[in-house]
């Protein structure tokens, strides 16, 4: 090795260091608890990018900043000026959106002594690589990293015939549902919900049934497509759960079927998106011919 290069690394390793152990204590007084009436304040923060903060955004909508179905509590982060800088859900599903740095280490300081354990935590690729630094303090590395690609549904697109029913779900059809989201679940972070609190999974799979936020396709009393509602605004909404039954796959069943949910959704929100995580390029190809198109990207870090 020369000394140029013996030189960049030693940098690197010591910007690596300041990253995880910042010179000065974070600024712990700029954090502050939300609560229910700054609701219409951290919404529009969000708002800035909404796209991005769907989830986030769509919690605060169902629930309030502080109902227990968030399964975490948010928390704010101010300038000297009292103005946002920073918004997160420390929790369960731990979501992050920032525009400065010095916030993301007093977050990470909270998310350590969450009383919800946390499953996954989400943003952007930088934002949640140095927020899982300060958390873990360099000891530690996370049980799964997934990069993860946004596709949006863009106009114009060749209307494709579909000759499946993509229908509102049914509470009577829950079981099949909650399997076959519990599958796909699995294939993303190879944990299964159902396996880890079964009834907390079916209150949670039924519940989006009644919001009418599932969507299906059955033949012969059995689940061929099925795609949910993960969160949404006024003006956005989020599929996740997107599943083509085995026996059906390689027949333009999921991308028939998701165009015309699109064209559904379409109707009533702007902006349709979903992630995918980028090993799943068979996925992205239907994504494709049902009209939806790489955007962005972000990265799920399973802990």
């Amino acid at each position: 090795m020369n000394y140029r290069n013996a030189k960049s690394i030693a940098h690197r390793n010591a910007v690596a260091d300041r990253e995880i152990f910042p010179q000065t204590a974070p600024e712990m007084s700029c954090l502050r608890l939300l609560e229910n009436s700054n609701e219409q304040e951290v919404l529009e923060f969000l708002n800035v990018r909404p796209v991005h903060t769907i989830v986030m955004a769509s919690f605060i909508r169902d629930n309030g900043m502080e109902g227990a179905d968030n399964r975490g509590k948010f928390y704010g982060y101010r300038n000297v000026r009292g103005t946002l800088e920073a918004v997160a859900l420390i929790g369960h599903t731990t979501l992050i959106e920032t525009r400065s740095k010095d916030s993301l280490a007093a977050l990470a300081l909270v998310a350590r002594q969450s009383e919800t354990p946390i499953h996954f935590m989400m943003s952007d690729g930088q934002t949640i690589e140095s927020f899982w630094n300060y958390y873990a303090g360099g000891i530690g590395a996370p049980r799964l990293v997934c990069p993860e690609l946004l596709f949006e549904l863009t106009f114009p697109f060749p209307v494709q015939k579909c000759r499946w029913n993509v229908r509102f779900a049914d509470a009577s059809e829950l079981e099949q549902i909650a399997q076959v989201h519990d599958e796909v679940a699995f294939i993303e972070s190879g944990s299964s919900p159902l396996l880890k609190d079964r009834a907390g999974f079916l209150k949670r799979c039924l519940r989006r049934i009644e919001q009418r936020r599932t969507f299906v396709v059955f033949e012969n009393g059995k689940l061929v497509f099925k795609a949910d509602i993960a969160a949404e605004t006024s003006d956005v909404v989020y599929l996740e759960g997107i599943y083509v039954a085995p026996e059906y796959r390689g027949q333009g069943v999921g991308s028939s079927c998701l165009a015309n949910l699109g064209l559904q959704l379409t109707e009533r929100f702007e902006n349709v998106c979903l992630l995918s995580n980028v090993e799943f390029v068979n996925a992205h190809r239907s994504f494709l011919k049902a009209g939806f198109r790489n955007t962005g990207s972000c990265q799920t870090i399973f802990v």
